[in-house]
């Protein structure tokens, strides 16, 4: 019975993503040849036609990788790969423990690999293609040797104590991993800005002084404390940009790409950070933090009980060890089938975060010139060859910030009656 629910889940989901990539094509293609009134005078046609043709060749890409990755699922599943390698790892490892540390360790460079051919066509035809990888294959592998060591500095030790909680702390195992799970996932933000970044990028204080003092004074009146600010060099990876601010307490930073600073203006900088602090000042990080390890709860409530079922392996074409523990089995394959279980929920997950992306719009332009944020996006939706006429229901389903032509319509509202920025107000 579990196995038929899990068939039917997966193929409504399948049928799901390839009909909305089919709207969101057929959609593209049909206004590729003409930019919508709201952005003719800044956006040129041929600019236009190069945001459809890259959002077309990603959702193509994408539907390659889709159905490749419900492939390697079934044959990890239904066809016994995973129970291939759980026999593998027992006739290699003595111990139990070592034997399971061995499987999750087998299971994850195994997806790693079938992974790597569609990563490195992403990076170096796609993105190539139209202009925005500058990522070299040295670079490429210095990255992955790099995400490697990380993955056994952290994962290794969170992995070894979720395993010997799951085997020795009785019943309610999944309450004690879940308190290890937000520790670890606080310490890896702590760790983020200082440690973990630089190992990738090169971080340099802020040259531009006026600049910076008036980013200080936006950052004043919005009573955000500022432990520096950073440019990125993002350029040696991408020509994609991007701003955001990262850690917490007086840990706090703002990091700009340099990709950013050199296609925007001071005052349409300073509006795109009002943007990043308007997450901060509505506690947008805290909330997502506090629903995230929400869910993770009953996640954890969720695998702490399925992994005393026999049906629940059996269902998914592995064979659980009678005399031994199955706590690495159970973690594999609740991690490959979870996310066809929670498909459904990406529109509400979409939806939580266009509200909050119009919430800091709405606080951006109480505090800079609403039509200085209007400017800075739509250079950013040029330059990324972001679309401009997404379908409607597929940008329901997947976006995370608001289709361009309503956001840029709601900021134009609130521009006449937005304060002018000598006139803005300390906060209270």
């Amino acid at each position: 019975m579990f196995t038929l629910l899990f068939v039917l889940m997966l193929l409504t989901g399948v049928a799901t993503r390839l009909w909305l990539s089919t709207r969101q094509t057929r959609h593209v293609a049909l206004h590729r040849d003409r930019v919508p009134a709201e952005f003719a005078d800044r956006i040129g046609e041929t600019s236009h036609r190069r945001a459809a043709d890259y959002t077309i060749a990603r959702i193509r890409f994408d539907i390659v990788a889709l159905l490749f990755d419900t492939a390697v699922l079934i044959g990890l599943t239904l066809l016994g790969g995973l129970q291939a390698l759980n026999e593998l790892a027992a006739s290699l490892a003595s111990s139990d423990f070592v034997r399971q540390l061995l499987l999750v360790a087998m299971a994850a460079v195994l997806l790693s690999l079938l992974a790597l051919p569609f990563t490195l066509w992403r990076q170096f035809v796609l993105e190539a293609r139209f202009g925005f990888n500058r990522m070299t294959l040295r670079m490429f592998a210095a990255d992955t040797m790099k995400g490697l060591a990380l993955a056994v500095v952290f994962g290794l030790p969170l992995l070894s104590a979720l395993l010997w909680l799951m085997a020795g702390a009785g019943t309610y195992w999944w309450l004690w991993g879940w308190g290890l799970w937000i520790v670890f996932n606080l310490s890896v933000m702590l760790l983020f800005p200082t440690v973990i970044a630089p190992l990738f990028n090169k971080f340099t204080p802020l040259a531009d002084q006026a600049l910076a003092e008036r980013i200080q004074a936006l950052a004043r009146r919005t009573g955000f404390a500022l432990n520096g600010l950073f440019v990125m060099d993002g350029s040696k990876r991408s020509a994609h940009g991007n701003a955001y601010f990262t850690g917490f307490g007086k840990s706090k930073r703002i990091v700009f790409f340099d990709t950013l600073l050199a296609r925007l203006a001071p005052e349409e900088i300073e509006a795109v950070l009002a943007h990043e602090l308007g997450h901060f000042k509505h506690r947008h990080i805290l909330k997502r933090l506090a629903f995230s390890f929400g869910v993770s709860l009953v996640f954890f409530a969720l695998l702490g009980w399925l992994s005393r079922q026999v049906w629940f392996y059996t269902g998914l074409g592995t064979a659980p060890l009678l005399g031994g523990h199955n706590d690495g089995l159970a973690l594999i394959l609740f991690f490959l089938v979870a996310p066809v279980f929670t498909f459904a929920f990406i529109p509400l997950a979409s939806w939580y975060s266009r509200k909050h992306e119009f919430e800091a719009d709405r606080f951006a332009s109480e505090q800079t010139d609403p039509a200085n944020l209007v400017s800075a996006l739509v250079k950013l939706y040029d330059d990324n060859a972001a679309t401009l006429t997404p379908d409607p229901v597929h940008s329901a389903f997947y976006d995370s910030h608001p289709p361009a032509g309503i956001r840029i319509g709601r900021l134009r509202a609130a521009a006449p009656h937005a304060a002018p920025p000598d006139r803005l107000q300390e906060p209270a």
